[in-house]
């Protein structure tokens, strides 16, 4: 394992889509570890391939003390909303208001290419928007929820 450079607002490639796993091989395994790592050293809950710098559907999170990755994921169903401070790795430094769902479900492949399915409430859900957002090249600074106040 290895850790890898966060890269940072204003690079292009955080405002690009990434494109869907077809190999869940050993350059897979290896990309997950680094993210892992990566993400642990930068005390962060979450990271996205392409924030490492890679182009492929693929996101790493901890959230209170459980692991994950979702290659390919994709939200199947939402419920809710609730507003909440959040911050990125690719930001840095800022945390800002930002509506999500309260409880969201994701389908996605484990690294070994076999479907899972999670639902999530709260602060999960709240990541797993994040994360899957980046995919789609869009940050949480892109989704500020302006005046709100606590």
């Amino acid at each position: 394992m290895a850790t890898r450079n966060v890269i940072k607002i204003g690079d292009e490639i955080l405002r690009k889509i990434s494109k869907p796993v077809k190999n869940f091989d050993e350059n897979l395994w290896e990309l997950l570890d680094d993210m892992r790592e990566t993400m642990y050293k930068n005390d962060g809950a979450g990271l996205a391939a392409v924030q490492v710098g890679v182009l492929k559907q693929a996101i790493v999170m901890e959230i209170n003390n459980m692991y994950f990755e979702l290659i390919n994921p994709e939200i199947v169903k939402q419920e809710g909303e609730e507003i909440a401070k959040e911050g990125c790795l690719s930001v840095g430094g800022v945390q800002e208001y930002v509506k999500r769902p309260h409880k969201v479900t994701v389908r996605a492949k484990d690294r070994y290419g076999y479907d899972i399915e999670i639902t999530g409430e709260g602060y999960l859900a709240r990541c797993i928007c994040h994360e899957t957002d980046h995919l789609k090249g869009i940050l949480f600074v892109d989704k500020i929820e302006k005046g709100y106040k606590e």
